[in-house]
């Protein structure tokens, strides 16, 4: 990338700000039952185990984000971890909004807030995420963010149904974002 064309993705960088009343946040173990409750009530997400989400917590707080709400608790999440192959690569593994928070546009703030956060302290400049081809909010957020920041979206299929030992799971298609400046 030339200079100018780095200061014209910077110039084009916009990361959205949390909706009023709500505080992005770094989750704490306390948090993990009510990140697998906004998970569990997405009807969406693949839900792991309340113990996964603990651990989630526990073990990549750093690369993950909650919204507060005025009285603390969790209104939303996002969890991702960094890729031990790619050291620059944020993998968004989960995001989800409480049902009566949804359209504020918390899901964007969230990404947003968490991509710049690890974007200072690993130096992340790239974002990966799996979708399905069914789950058109998800795609819309991760098309929207690339946007935004003026990032090229390259797209292809990286777990086909026939991987997943639960019958009727769909193929994940890999989202891949970049390069993402700040």
């Amino acid at each position: 990338m030339t200079a100018a064309q780095a200061d014209l993705a910077r110039a084009r960088c916009e990361f959205l700000e949390m909706p009023e009343g709500l505080k992005l946040d770094t989750p704490c173990l306390e948090d993990g039952a009510a990140i697998w409750r906004i998970a569990r009530d997405s009807e969406v997400l693949d839900l792991n185990s309340s113990y996964s989400y603990l651990l989630w917590c526990r073990d990549f707080a750093a690369t993950s984000a909650v919204a507060r709400s005025e009285g603390g608790e969790p209104v939303g999440f996002v969890t991702g971890y960094i890729r031990p192959e790619r050291p620059r690569t944020l993998v968004v593994w989960q995001i989800a909004v409480d049902r009566a928070h949804r359209g504020r546009g918390l899901a964007a703030a969230l990404l947003d807030g968490l991509v710049e956060r690890t974007a200072r302290e690993p130096g992340v400049d790239e974002v990966e995420t799996t979708i399905t081809a069914d789950n058109a909010p998800s795609n819309r957020l991760f098309a929207s963010f690339a946007e935004r920041h003026g990032a090229r979206l390259e797209r292809e299929d990286l777990f086909g149904a026939e991987l997943f030992p639960d019958t009727g799971h769909e193929p994940e298609v890999l989202h891949r974002i970049g390069p993402i400046v700040v």
